[in-house]
Parts: structure tokens; sequence; C-alpha cells
């Protein structure tokens, strides 16, 4: 039932089909932006348009950016000769915000998933290959550590090898702050392998 207008009903409609937004966070938005000033509710809606114009893929990393190379490709500061492979642009975000690596970086838009009917040609692993050519040593695989980004680890560092590049996986294992009892095996028995000395 259309209790506040077409207007109210269509923005909280829109946000409703954002992923994971559900309706009572799409009424909270919707009524905030109709109580914010004309300028900033402008300012937004051009943020928006502006993004979707204007975002796209970077030629080198693949990672999303207004500029082409990418600030992180660009940059002379780091160290081209190490790529970390991630499967979101998210995900690079996350290495980036603990200010340690100090490579460059390389988005697969995804992971392998045969059940999703996602394969090797659905992500990035073509324009991966395409930049080992050049003076790489090391690649560092970062997906993540579920069935999928397994899988797509495993592909990836199987077509690396052969070029004589140093293949690397990121540690996985107990978190900070975790209680050893309340960690699954699997888990467990990874933090072991990935043990190092002190």
């Amino acid at each position: 039932m259309n209790y506040y207008g077409n207007d109210v009903t269509n923005l909280i409609e829109e946000f409703s089909k954002l992923p994971g937004v559900g309706f009572k966070s799409a009424q909270r938005l919707a009524f905030h932006i109709i109580n914010m000033p004309k300028e900033r509710a402008a300012f937004l809606a051009g943020a928006i348009l502006s993004a979707r114009e204007n975002v796209a893929y970077c030629s080198v990393c693949q990672n999303l950016t207004d500029e082409n190379p990418c600030n992180v490709c660009a940059s002379e500061n780091r160290d081209h000769s190490c790529i970390m492979v991630v499967e979101d642009p998210r995900d690079m975000g996350a290495y980036e915000r603990t200010k340690e690596y100090k490579g460059v970086y390389h988005v697969l838009h995804g992971a392998i998933s045969p059940l999703a009917g996602i394969g090797p040609s659905d992500i990035k692993v073509k324009e991966l290959l395409q930049r080992l050519e050049n003076d790489v040593t090391e690649v560092i695989l970062a997906t993540n550590p579920n069935i999928e980004g397994e899988a797509t680890a495993m592909y990836i560092s199987k077509l690396i090898k052969p070029l004589g590049i140093k293949t690397t996986r990121i540690a996985h294992g107990v978190p900070v702050g975790g209680d050893l009892e309340y960690i699954d095996e699997v888990t467990l028995s990874r933090a072991l392998e990935g043990r190092r000395e002190l």
C-alpha cells in the first residue's frame, strides 16, 4: 500500500534493491534524503551519476578507478615486481588500510565457482597472465579462504609455476583475540601449517 505518495515509495523501492538493504533500512535512507538540505541531496545525486559515468577498470590491475592507470599502478613508490591477487576491490582496500603492503595488486572481480557457472574466463585471469610478461618476481594469492577462493588460488598457481615466478599464498589461521576452543579444525590446521619462528 502506498502510504507516502509515489515519489517516496519509489525511492524506498530503489534503495531496497541495493544489496544488503532491507525495507526498513531503505525507508530510513529515503526519509534521511528527503529531510536533508537540497544542496546535499543534489551533491549525492551528482556523486552517484558521476561515479556511474566515470568509474571503469584500471587497464593494468583491473581495480575500479576514475583515472587510468589507477593511483596504485601509477605510483613510483610501489614495488611493481610483486603483485597481490585479490578477488574484489574491497579486498584491495582492506590491505591498503593496513599500510603494510608496498607492492601492486590485481583484482579478479570474482572467484572460480563451477556451481555458480563462473569459470576462469569469467574473471580477470587472462589480464593477470599478460602482466607477468614484465619483471614480476612474486605473485601473492590473497583470495578468500573458502572453496571458491582456494580453487581460484590453485588454478592460478598452476598457471604461474611453469613461468618460474615465486607464487605465495596468504596465511590463514587464528584471529587475534580469538579463543582456540571455538575455532574450527580446518582453521587450526592452517594456523599450524602457517606458523613462523619468533
